[in-house]
């Protein structure tokens, strides 16, 4: 397996994760840390069973387990998973209820 990828851009800056510059799509207005760095999930699975030939399951579970729901502090980039407003409303109303 692999080593966490999330390592310091700067000492007191967000966080990158290393290995995964393609999945960028963005960066937070951020004040006060200046900013992290956002990721597209489907990007990150693409990246995963295409540089480091894993299935899509393997993908998704290596995903889930290193990368996923990982806090490494406040620079801990944030990873979005894009979809219709219609699906992210449904998705959140469920949260909700």
């Amino acid at each position: 397996m692999r080593d966490n990828p999330v390592k310091p851009i700067r000492e007191d800056g967000p966080l990158k994760m290393d290995g995964f510059d393609e999945a960028i799509i963005g960066l937070t207005d951020g004040a006060s840390n200046g900013g992290l760095l956002v990721y597209d999930q489907e990007k990150i699975i693409k990246i995963l069973m295409e540089r480091d030939g894993m299935t899509e399951d393997d993908a998704y579970e290596y995903y889930d387990f290193n990368i996923a729901g990982a806090w490494h502090g406040s620079g801990t980039p944030i990873i979005v998973g894009l979809d219709t407003p219609e699906n992210c409303l449904a998705a959140f109303d469920e949260d909700q209820g």
